[in-house]
Formats: structure tokens, C-alpha cells, sequence
């Protein structure tokens, strides 16, 4: 089983579809809320974690994107630039999902993508710069747009 992160991104006109509800009716995602900002009659934001089979997740996805929901996978917005980490362990306390941990006594960061959410309070407090977000923002933040 499978498990990733995605900002899911609906315009006004789909909002009120329940297309989240036919995830797990028709392709066998199990799906977790994180977190949610839904505009009435303007814009709906959900920061998904699902889980399930690759295909089923793959056919959710296309799914969502054939129904005009903009989904963006966080797995690809925030990385580590790995010579510049000097597992400080600054980012480890800030981190909201545990996604950055320090492991014990080899005293080593370890990022594990699947479980970020793209908040960027790693980068703010890395004073290395080693933590990258190509967002550059909250994606909950007000004023982001759809393209």
C-alpha cells in the first residue's frame, strides 16, 4: 500500500461534487484530511493524505484531474539539498508531521518526503538553507491562485 500527500484545489463550479467520496467508492482510497480551507462559492483547498494500491491511486488522481480539481503532489514541492544539511536538527522541532526526525546517537536528520505537507517551517528554520520548497509559500495562504 501506497501513501501520499496532495493539495487538492477546487474551483467554485466543482466544489460541491463529491468527488472525494467517489475516492474511496470507486478506486479503494482510504483518505485522511490534514487539513482543509474552503471559500463558499469561491475556492476549496483540501491537503489530502491517501493511501492505497499504486493503480488505484494513479486512476483516483486522473480521476480528480479529468473532473477539473488541480492536484498537486507535495512530494515534489520540498526537497533537502543534502550538501548543505549539517543535521542540526533545527527543522526537526518545527515540523508538524514528523516527516524530518533525528535519529539517535548517529545524531543524522532524516526527511522522509511522503510524510511532508508542504507547510515550509522547515525552511524558516533551517539557518543553512539546506531545506528547499518551490511553492515559496503557505499553500493555504491567501491570494495564491489557480492556473
Amino acid at each position: 500500500m501506497k501513501s501520499e500527500n496532495v493539495l487538492l484545489i477546487f474551483r467554485s463550479n466543482i466544489m460541491y461534487k463529491p468527488l472525494i467520496y467517489r475516492l474511496s467508492k470507486d478506486f479503494d482510497i482510504i483518505f485522511n484530511i490534514l487539513e482543509a480551507k474552503i471559500l463558499p462559492r469561491r475556492e476549496g483547498r483540501i491537503l489530502l493524505e491517501l493511501r492505497g494500491e499504486e493503480d488505484q491511486l494513479l486512476k483516483g488522481v486522473t480521476f480528480l484531474e479529468e473532473n477539473r480539481v488541480v492536484v498537486e503532489h507535495l512530494s515534489d514541492k520540498v526537497w533537502r539539498e543534502e550538501d548543505l544539511c549539517v543535521h542540526c536538527g533545527a527543522c526537526t522541532g518545527l515540523c508538524p508531521t514528523g516527516a524530518l526526525s533525528l535519529v539517535r546517537p548517529k545524531m543524522e536528520v532524516v526527511f522522509d518526503v511522503n510524510k511532508c505537507v508542504a507547510c515550509g517551517m522547515c525552511g524558516l528554520a533551517c539557518p543553512f538553507g539546506a531545506m528547499k520548497d518551490i511553492t515559496l509559500f503557505d499553500p493555504f495562504a491567501e491570494g495564491r491562485t489557480v492556473n
